[in-house]
């Protein structure tokens, strides 16, 4: 039971934090439940990773299978709660104090400031992932190939995941 009430009270205060959503909060996450909790280990944090990006829904996916794997139902109820309950309460307060602000100058400001912090957030966390499990070369040329094709190409990102299951299953990776 300990470990419940500890899984709800680090995921409650990372959800003060998670400005950008959860994305922003992945390495934070890795570090509690892979080094700091050893709830799991690094290849079950990618793999759940993995799929919170593949499914469809929320991005809190991780957070979730996290609570699953720890306990059952159960568990992935309450993290699934504890990542969103303090977040939730804390944008509909922010919300009505932006709403009443008059000025046009001013809240074009604060959206401004909220995006680039945001962007910063989810570009650093995944830098911050990338570096924890990206392993051998393979893996780097995928990651700056994906950048570059995303930045540079108005594909569907689709063909990036068929490239990374080819050369996962070519053992590349």
């Amino acid at each position: 039971m300990s470990i419940l009430l500890s899984l709800f009270l680090k995921l409650s205060a990372f959800s003060l934090v998670a400005f950008g959503g959860v994305s922003a909060l992945l390495p934070d996450l890795l570090d509690l439940a892979v080094y700091q909790e050893r709830w799991i280990d690094l290849q079950t944090f990618s793999d759940y990773f993995a799929i919170a990006q593949a499914a469809p829904g929320p991005n809190f996916m991780t957070v979730t299978l996290l609570g699953w794997h720890l306990y059952g139902v159960f568990g992935a109820f309450l993290a699934t709660f504890a990542i969103a309950w303090p977040s939730s309460i804390l944008i509909f307060y922010l919300q009505r104090l932006l709403l009443g602000i008059k000025d046009p100058r001013k809240m074009q400001a604060i959206q401004y400031a909220a995006a680039a912090l945001a962007i910063g957030l989810v570009l650093s966390s995944a830098w911050e992932i990338a570096l924890h499990i990206n392993h051998g070369v393979a893996a780097y040329a995928l990651t700056v190939f994906t950048i570059l094709f995303t930045i540079f190409t108005r594909w569907h990102p689709l063909y990036l995941i068929v490239l990374g299951a080819i050369i996962g299953s070519m053992g590349l990776i």
